[in-house]
């Protein structure tokens, strides 16, 4: 018996020898090198909640002191505040704070209210409004709604045709358009945002499909894990050569446009100073993910380095209760 787990220990260890060193492969030919310009990092934080207005105020204003660049939040129906108005809320407290949708589900509005929305939201922050939007995904929130859960596919036809949409009504001044989802007869957007022709646009997404996309529709692209109905995903999502596979599919689509994208990766978890704990927390698989960051302040700053160097990763949303113990790191990077 004794002999029997060992062996199995022994196949566990060379199985995870063997994914770390295919992973790290996989990286090295996804190298960005001559690809893009370097880009300055840039930091995030991603909220959903306070109790006050009181709360989320001094969260946002603590952001743009420790330096953060954007404020963003979700749009779900569950535990979280509006996003619009809680948005406008973080603008009117912070002056240099860029605000963002992380991001907005495309079925939850018609597009030329969405983006009226959104032109609002730019226009009151004197240019900071940085528009994310993607499929709907959550099972959850269209059951809540009453909204039909149609398979990927569909609602992912339905984004793109509204994001083609949304980009002639900031363009344009008077739009016509007939597509399968949705019709605009004689339709203007009013308030002109400050940002022209529109602010950043983000898509994201784990699929090939959806960040070539991304890489053709977008101004920034977000390397989100594929996760199911309930919002779970596999681990292989989040490895090095998961990354690398999806950098890959991001160059391809983009063509010339690659060099102008900015490329975002949701930190999942964040340890800093915590390195031996964390090891204990994550698979050896995992290790170069850029999902998770643990160790030293200087050891997470090489590696989000290293990350950029590799895959062109530079901006990167922290959840907002590891605001604080990321600081430094933030620190140590500013203006690289």
């Amino acid at each position: 018996m004794v002999h029997r787990t060992r062996r199995a220990h022994s196949r566990t260890y060379r199985r995870q020898r063997r994914d770390r060193r295919r992973a790290q492969a996989r990286a090295r030919r996804s190298t960005v090198g001559d690809y893009c310009a370097v880009r300055p990092f840039r930091f995030g934080v991603a909220a959903t909640w306070a109790n006050s207005r009181e709360a989320w105020v001094a969260k946002a204003k603590r952001a743009e002191e420790l330096g953060y660049d954007v404020f963003l939040i979700p749009d779900h129906t569950g535990h979280q505040l509006a996003p619009v108005p809680a948005l406008m809320a973080v603008a009117d407290a912070t002056s240099r704070l860029r605000i963002g949708s992380f991001v907005f589900a495309n079925d939850y509005r018609q597009p030329l209210m969405l983006s009226k929305e959104v032109a609002t939201l730019d226009l009151l922050s004197s240019g900071r409004m940085e528009f994310g939007i993607g499929a709907g995904w959550s099972t959850p929130d269209y059951e809540r709604m009453g909204i039909p859960y149609e398979r990927p596919g569909v609602r992912v036809d339905r984004m793109v045709e509204s994001i083609r949409l949304i980009k002639r009504l900031f363009r344009e001044e008077r739009v016509d358009f007939s597509g399968k989802h949705y019709r605009a007869r004689g339709a203007r957007l009013w308030p002109k945002p400050a940002q022209r022709p529109m602010p950043p646009l983000m898509v994201g997404g784990g699929g090939r499909r959806i960040l070539s996309i991304a890489a053709r529709e977008a101004d920034i692209v977000a390397l989100v894990p594929q996760v199911d109905a309930r919002g779970r995903h596999h681990g292989r999502e989040i490895t090095a050569a998961a990354t690398a596979q999806k950098i890959d599919w991001i160059r391809k689509a983009a063509g010339d446009r690659f060099e102008h994208l900015e490329l975002q990766s949701f930190v999942v978890d964040v340890d800093i100073g915590g390195l031996f704990s964390a090891l204990k927390r994550i698979p050896f698989a995992l290790s170069g993910s850029p999902y998770f960051l643990y160790g030293t302040t200087g050891q997470v700053a090489r590696d989000l380095i290293r990350n950029r160097e590799r895959w062109g990763l530079t901006y990167y949303p922290i959840p907002d209760r590891a605001m604080e113990n990321f600081a430094p790191v933030l620190a140590a990077l500013r203006g690289r």
